[in-house]
């Protein structure tokens, strides 16, 4: 071939691959219309506000509504609801006996799929039940009663109702396991196959994760077929538009700490705390310092979380006090800060925390409450984000690891050391990006179901008595009511 013929087919080659570029770019800012959706379908989405699709809903949707298996990676907050709630109410829509399977990690976020997805069907016929713990058996199977065709449940629950024959899922057609790295840290794994078990291998399943690490993979493997794979942004490290800042401070100074930044900041405020009796505890004392405050856990009764998250939600008070377990799923995107008033006690939990703010691509604030007894927290964190370890000052988190050991030596003469870190030293910057430390999940044999759970490998001490209060909706000054009568942690 001449030097001429050469330059002629390369230049014919790059025309090609741009225009192949430049559909590619138009297909990733189309609007709904582009998918061929149903015009009762695309109605529905344009009542919701849906003007163009986001990344994960542009590259999710037409490999599932073509059938495939997805196996997806995006943060929270970026439309996965809607980017596989969109082609499993199509598929019910063209297929009348069809059923769709939705699990989730926790009760709230298992609620707010349920009602998202039942916004978005045109057509009647098409009926949801919601199998979740806290809430009565017979509630629950009035609504199996009415036949639903999209069932949202939390593992425990879908099991119960298995054992207890009061739910058939041979007409399962769709399944999406949503959060599957969080529910794999609360322990889920076993319930999971269990479920699997009664679900139609003649199906289409799609798994979303905020992490793909190998035991998630793994998994994939052993439940999706030839999926494709779709990942949105990063997917190890924390959101770019999160300023986290870092406060060193003793025990008796955290919560001065905490009063000075709700007194300095603007906008609603999570606070996680390690504890369920500790959320109570804190929340009572901001009541006293004149916030409006509320806290969630475990313990608490469903409606009784309902009615605390939806008072959150409509801005009736500004701090919310959390555990891990109680906040996971919370989408509210007026959450501007999230304050660690206790560090987690899992590195991957911290991704989890910070990422309830900066929701839909606002930007949000993480401050990190930090005692020389979180120092190996700190850098367990940091690694996992960073790849590296933190640097922190030089003897810093020893005295917590030698405290209640009674020294036998000679009282140590001179001036004490100047090494400590300064209280209240706030220490700011952005999260760069970076690759976080992957799952241990080595070969031969090991099952990602079967992994230990760092929840339960780290259970919370669960305080008695009466819950707390919370503040009352309102301003300042607001008094604390009851919670109502405490129930014991339900299996989902």
């Amino acid at each position: 071939m001449g030097f001429a013929k050469q330059i002629l087919c390369f230049l014919r080659i790059y025309r090609l691959c741009g225009g192949l570029h430049t559909q590619r770019k138009k297909f990733l800012t189309q609007d709904f219309t582009g998918f061929g959706l149903p015009a009762k379908l695309l109605q529905a989405i344009a009542r919701l506000g849906f003007a163009k699709p986001t990344p994960i809903q542009a590259q999710t949707l037409p490999l599932a509504l073509s059938g495939r298996d997805i196996l997806g990676s995006a943060q929270t907050g970026t439309g996965k609801t809607a980017a596989f709630g969109i082609p499993i109410i199509v598929g019910l829509m063209d297929n009348p006996g069809s059923m769709a399977l939705v699990l989730t990690p926790t009760r709230e976020l298992a609620s707010q799929v349920l009602k998202a997805m039942m916004e978005m069907v045109p057509v009647p016929g098409i009926r949801g039940a919601l199998l979740i713990g806290g809430e009565t058996m017979p509630r629950q199977l009035r609504q199996l009663d009415m036949r639903p065709r999209i069932i949202v449940g939390t593992p425990g629950r879908i099991n119960d109702h298995l054992e207890r024959r009061s739910l058939r899922l041979d007409s399962v057609r769709y399944l999406v396991l949503d959060e599957t790295d969080r529910m794999l840290d609360m322990g889920f794994g076993v319930q999971i196959e269990r479920i699997m078990k009664h679900v139609p291998d003649d199906r289409q399943t799609m798994m979303f994760s905020a992490t793909i690490p190998d035991d998630i993979a793994k998994l994939s493997g052993k439940y999706l077929r030839n999926a494709e794979r779709v990942a949105v942004g990063s997917t190890t490290s924390p959101l770019a538009k999160i300023q986290q800042e870092l406060i060193h401070t003793d025990d008796a100074g955290k919560f001065p700490h905490l009063l000075d930044q709700l007194t300095q900041r603007q906008g609603s405020v999570l606070v996680f705390v390690k504890t369920k009796y500790g959320t109570e505890k804190l929340a009572k004392k901001l009541v006293k310092e004149g916030h409006a405050a509320d806290a969630i856990h475990g313990d608490l009764q469903q409606n009784r979380r309902t009615r605390v998250i939806d008072a959150f939600r409509d801005q009736k008070y500004r701090v919310l006090v959390a555990t891990d377990i109680a906040a996971r799923g919370l989408d509210i995107p007026h959450i501007e800060h999230v304050i660690n008033y206790d560090l987690p006690q899992c590195p991957e939990d911290y991704i989890h925390r910070i990422g309830r703010t900066a929701r839909a691509g606002a930007e949000g604030a993480a401050i990190n409450l930090l005692t020389p007894a979180d120092a190996e927290k700190w850098r367990a964190i940091h690694k996992l984000i960073h790849g590296v370890p933190a640097k922190l000052p030089e003897g810093y988190g020893v005295a917590a690891k030698g405290k209640g050991k009674k020294s036998r030596g000679k009282k140590p003469q001179g001036r004490p050391s100047q090494d400590k870190a300064p209280q209240g030293q706030v220490q700011h910057g952005k999260a760069p990006q970076g690759k976080a430390a992957q799952g241990d999940a080595g070969s031969g044999g090991f099952d990602p179901l079967k992994r230990p759970s760092p929840d339960r490998r780290n259970k919370p001490f669960g305080g008695g008595g009466k819950h707390v209060a919370g503040a009352r909706p309102g301003g300042h000054g607001a008094r604390p009511g009851h919670a109502g009568k405490k129930q014991g942690r339900g299996r989902g």
